[in-house]
């Protein structure tokens, strides 16, 4: 009897198991575009994972990892205006609000619910995005935005001009089924 249960229990947690995409190679990358400059960084060491069986949806990154086109812009984004030395990381959690089947293959017009984290503060957000599933992989790309006083991102007024007060965030990921 008790290895029936335990040989059930690893059924379970492998079929558990099958229903998950994962990346670790996500990428989110944001746009501020402003009368006197614009400022983009990307960051391509996202991970990510989709539960298809609930159509739950983790995504989590450190913050540290964005890299842009001048480095002191990165230096300041980092130190300054995000403060990384206390909030590394940022994330997403939230859920699917379609009712989809993410192993059937097709192209799925989605919006996912939940709550960022950015800064050490959370808020509700909803992204809009599309899936283009084969079965066994998924392409996800998504768009938001983000208004930096609701993550209490202070710009000093001497630079307030150069920074958006809403910036624009694109995702894109690639998925393998797990």
């Amino acid at each position: 009897m008790r290895y029936l249960f335990i040989l059930a229990l690893c059924l379970i947690c492998l079929s558990a198991n099958a229903q998950l995409f994962v990346t670790q190679t996500g990428e989110i990358s944001f746009f501020s575009k402003t009368p006197m400059e614009d400022i983009d960084a990307v960051n391509k060491q996202v991970g990510s994972i989709i539960n298809s069986a609930n159509n739950e949806v983790a995504v989590q990154m450190r913050v540290t990892n964005f890299v842009f086109p001048n480095k002191l812009m990165q230096e300041h984004f980092n130190e300054n205006y995000l403060e990384t030395d206390k909030f590394p990381s940022a994330t997403f959690k939230g859920k699917i609000k379609e009712s989809i089947d993410l192993k059937i293959p097709g192209t799925y017009a989605v919006t996912a619910a939940g709550t960022a984290t950015i800064h050490g503060i959370s808020r509700p957000v909803e992204l809009k995005g599309s899936i283009i599933s084969n079965g066994k992989t998924l392409q996800l790309s998504c768009t938001f935005d983000i208004r930096l006083d609701e993550y209490k991102i202070d710009i000093p007024k001497i630079v307030f001009a150069k920074i958006a007060e809403v910036v624009k965030v694109k995702g894109s990921f690639q998925y393998n089924l797990r």
